[in-house]
């Protein structure tokens, strides 16, 4: 036996968008036996392993926008990821755009940036295809201008929609351009997420990435303790396999929720380097 526990998938176009995670043999999904990860190049990707549990994070995010819905987890989330879970600096609303980000990262070199935010992948011009920086949409093609080489970015986690779809001319979305673009690690999505299974997946995520020795393997353990149950929206609180926290009254009235369906664990993949 050859002890595989790892599959990186290099696919060509239109199986990208492939959900690994939730390949079914008829009795158990794939990551019940593996973790895996999408890589756009194997030539073009960093596998240098560096051990991120020291590392601070940027987390940057938006709640209220002029034209688009309201993300009503995203304060939530942000706080859960920069001061509960994991150890880091928060920017909400007004502290996020663009600017700040290249500001704050070139006085301390974050190597850990999460932004929870809307996102939308459109195929042909890459202009109509965004992230939302607040009210400001950063387009396909802009994302180089975030200089996330200097330095390199060791995991850049996209917590919107559509942030690892990607088509011919953009393979793998912002999640793949963000690789090309100097990041060794993204984690983005597949479809339009829940606002409310998305946090639920990320609070459980940074909890695993504490424990686990690759990134790849974080996210999968993330992903059945999900299948089991083992996150979940439950009397006000979001239930997570070590850690329950309390929700604000907008997210309340969402009410009881489990989190075990594939649509709420199997959008998430890491792109580039899975370790």
């Amino acid at each position: 036996m050859n002890n595989i526990k790892h599959l990186t998938f290099a696919v060509d176009q239109g199986l990208r968008s492939l959900p690994f995670a939730a390949l079914y043999d008829g009795n158990e999904f794939l990551i019940e036996q593996y973790s895996v990860s999408l890589m756009p190049s194997l030539a073009l990707t960093n596998l240098e392993y560096v051990d991120i549990k020291s590392l601070d994070v940027l987390a940057m995010g938006a709640d209220t926008f002029t034209e688009k819905s309201p993300l009503p987890a995203v304060p939530v989330e942000l706080e859960i990821v920069s001061n509960v879970v994991w150890e880091g600096k928060s920017y909400l609303n007004d502290g996020f755009s663009t600017e700040n980000l290249k500001a704050i990262r070139s006085e301390v070199p974050y190597r850990l940036v999460h932004l929870a935010t809307h996102g939308d992948f459109k195929t042909g011009d890459p202009s109509q295809s965004f992230i939302s920086f607040g009210d400001q949409e950063l387009g396909l093609h802009e994302l180089r201008e975030l200089g996330l080489h200097q330095p390199p970015v060791e995991l850049m986690v996209l917590s919107a929609c559509n942030t690892a779809l990607g088509d011919r001319q953009a393979e793998l979305g912002f999640a793949g351009l963000a690789v090309l673009a100097g990041v060794k690690s993204a984690l983005g999505s597949l479809w339009y997420v829940s606002d409310i299974g998305t946090l639920g997946l990320i609070a459980e995520f940074y909890q695993q990435l504490g424990k686990q020795p690759i990134k790849s393997e974080a996210l999968r353990q993330t992903q059945l303790a999900m299948i089991r149950g083992d996150v979940q929206f439950e009397n006000g609180a979001l239930i997570t396999e070590e850690q329950t926290f309390p929700l604000p009254a907008t997210l309340e009235q969402m009410g009881d929720r489990q989190l075990t369906h594939p649509y709420y664990w199997s959008a998430f993949t890491i792109i580039g380097n899975p370790w």
